[in-house]
């Protein structure tokens, strides 16, 4: 259930390159801790973002968390299908789940996030 193509961060969420930087989403291991999502809170395209930076919310029937920037960049694109349906993230999570397009400052930043080898070993502790 992890994507060998894309990298992720200890706080569960992925990146996969894009044509304009990269696309960002929480992984199956995240959602599925998170139950059923009923929320999405996303910023606006223009926000700038620095690495760890809180930059929106998922809600779900048991708790709401922090999604966290995995790179520094400026939002170029945010999922506007969540807000009618959140539960995308639970159905899609490394697709239609996706959450928001980030134009990175240094694309290289994304090569030093967790391969899928890595984040599997840190899911399985």
């Amino acid at each position: 259930m992890i994507p060998e193509d894309l990298r992720y961060t200890a706080e569960h969420e992925w990146v996969q390159p894009q044509s304009t930087g990269v696309r960002v989403g929480i992984t199956h291991f995240a959602q599925d801790a998170l139950g059923d999502i009923v929320y999405v809170q996303l910023p606006e395209p223009g926000t700038e973002v620095a690495v760890g930076d809180s930059f929106g919310e998922v809600e779900s029937t048991k708790s709401v968390s922090e999604i966290y920037a995995p790179i520094a960049g400026r939002v170029v694109a945010r999922n506007d299908q969540l807000a009618d349906a959140p539960e995308l993230i639970n159905t899609d999570p490394y697709g239609a789940g996706w959450l928001v397009e980030i134009e990175p400052v240094d694309p290289g930043s994304v090569d030093g996030l967790l391969d899928a080898t890595a984040y599997r070993a840190l899911t399985e502790q």
